[in-house]
């Protein structure tokens, strides 16, 4: 096991999640409803997101929750997706940033399923 400290490590993490999002039963439908053909522009982006949050090596530029906003989930989703992102950290890496990127799914999680209720409860639409 080792400690996540590159984009190398950066690139594992994802791959290996999204490959996992991509056979689940629950989550696989719906991003690939959502992304089609477009999975390599997502990775890129993930790339790039994760890098800036645990690599402080900024080179993510956006907002992350306009494109989910509108997505087809709830809490058994997030649920799903915080499991399989859990248990790909801890196969792969372990250590402060392994640790520091499960707290952060888990905020990010909290944060659009609580963003997605009041969009939903008041019939608002995000901007894009």
């Amino acid at each position: 096991m080792k400690s996540i400290e590159s984009l190398e490590d950066i690139k594992m993490l994802v791959d290996t999640f999204y490959g996992c999002v991509r056979k689940d039963e629950l989550l696989g439908p719906i991003f690939s409803e959502k992304l089609g053909d477009h999975w390599e522009n997502h990775l890129t982006k993930m790339y790039s997101f994760w890098q800036t949050v645990l690599l402080g090596t900024y080179t993510y530029s956006g907002r992350p929750f306009p494109p989910h906003a509108q997505l087809p989930v709830d809490k058994q989703h997030f649920e799903r997706w915080l499991a399989l992102f859990e248990q790909t950290v801890d196969e792969l890496f372990e250590g402060e940033k392994a640790d520091e990127a499960k707290w952060r799914a888990h905020k990010m999680a909290e944060m659009f399923q609580y963003k997605i209720a009041y969009l939903r409860e008041h019939q608002k639409h995000p901007l894009h």
